[in-house]
């Protein structure tokens, strides 16, 4: 039967086969899970120097209207209004549960916003947002743009080298600033932001212009291609959340660390109080406390627990799941991320892990395992 759906390819697509990629379906998406290299040296490579990620299978949707930020409050609990120009924040979609249905970067462009979305949910997104903002504002999905990340201590003086204009100046940028920059001669929106807990940037530009930036970037011999699985290693291990995984619609942002995505003024009491889906479900939470936590789980020995593996306390009774796990290549041991009930979610509470039929022990450790590295 022939394939109605095949997947979609990034601008970069050719790069990645020219560089030995192995190509894996991700999101409709073919992507490099990893080079030559391997995931464990790409990661290393990222952590001490420069890792360049292709994230072009992302969403970048344009918002235009009249009180953009003030309409965006309505479905994002955070606090836009008060977003500067040239400033992004992190947001979240939510259903009328609390559900996380996405999770996003909002960006203030001036006249407009920039919504950085999920692969995954992005056409979903795109719809819900059109579904209860579209009388008043303006959506585009930009397709015509290309997203890569630079990521890791050297990524800040490869772009320095890289700017087209010297009075450019990337020094003076701060963790989730927003800058248009000329990198190789190209037009770029950049944001020093990235998925790696390393400094970074996030570049979007046109995507006939990806590969020669891309290429640009790897002249500089601090800088490796990445791929899938040196990212999800590094964002493990910073204690970031991936969609699908560790977030879902059935999970809340307080369930899942993410208080501080609900913004002071979107709080009870707070100068906005709510106005946003599961409001009240969520307020609650603050209050009452959620009855399950997404901690860090530290494995004994050597045998990662992946995606899936249930935990039990000491009595062998159930009390929550793995939902992220693998290998620390920083670290040299395996790390996990989970929800456990939040009477087991102190820090040092020791658990079983049912591995293979067995129950191995695991222990509850505090996020994140490696220190972010941002430029704050």
């Amino acid at each position: 039967m022939a394939d109605h759906n095949p997947l979609q390819t990034t601008p970069l697509h050719a790069l990645h086969q020219d560089n030995q990629a192995k190509l894996v379906p991700f999101a409709g998406y073919e992507m490099p899970v990893h080079y030559t290299p391997g995931i464990i040296k790409e990661h290393l490579h990222t952590r001490a120097m420069a890792g360049l990620f292709d994230v072009s299978h992302m969403g970048q949707i344009r918002v235009d209207g009249e009180s953009i930020a003030a309409q965006l409050e309505n479905q994002i609990p955070a606090d836009l209004i008060g977003l500067a120009d040239g400033r992004q924040k992190y947001g979240l979609l939510l259903n009328l549960q609390g559900g996380i249905l996405d999770d996003l970067m909002a960006i203030n462009r001036g006249d407009h916003f920039v919504l950085i979305v999920n692969a995954a949910c992005k056409h979903d997104d795109l719809a819900l947002l059109k579904d209860n903002l579209g009388n008043t504002l303006q959506f585009e999905m930009m397709d015509d743009l290309a997203l890569i990340a630079l990521q890791g201590p050297e990524s800040a003086d490869v772009l320095s080298k890289s700017v087209s204009q010297p009075e450019q100046d990337v020094s003076r940028m701060k963790f989730m600033d927003v800058q248009d920059l000329e990198l190789a001669g190209f037009p770029c929106m950049v944001s020093r932001s990235g998925y790696s807990g390393e400094d970074g940037f996030e570049i979007s530009l046109a995507a006939e212009h990806a590969p020669s930036l891309a290429k640009a970037f790897l002249s500089h011999e601090s800088v490796d291609l990445a791929g899938l699985g040196a990212r999800d290693s590094l964002r493990m291990e910073a204690g970031l959340c991936l969609y699908g995984q560790d977030l879902d619609p059935e999970t809340t942002p307080i369930e899942a660390g993410l208080k501080w995505a609900i913004s002071p003024p979107r709080r009870a009491g707070g100068a906005r109080e709510g106005g946003f889906p599961g409001a009240d479900i969520i307020l609650d939470q603050f209050v009452q406390g959620p009855k399950r936590k997404l901690v860090g789980l530290l494995p004994e020995g050597r045998a990662p627990m992946r995606t899936g593996t249930q935990l039990f306390d000491q009595d062998s009774n159930p009390v929550g799941s793995i939902t992220s796990g693998g290998f620390s290549p920083s670290l040299g041991h395996p790390i996990s991320m989970g929800y456990v009930n939040t009477a087991l979610s102190t820090a040092g509470t020791l658990l079983q892990a049912e591995v293979r039929g067995k129950l191995l022990p695991v222990s509850v450790a505090t996020l994140p395992f490696v220190s972010h590295r941002y430029a704050r």
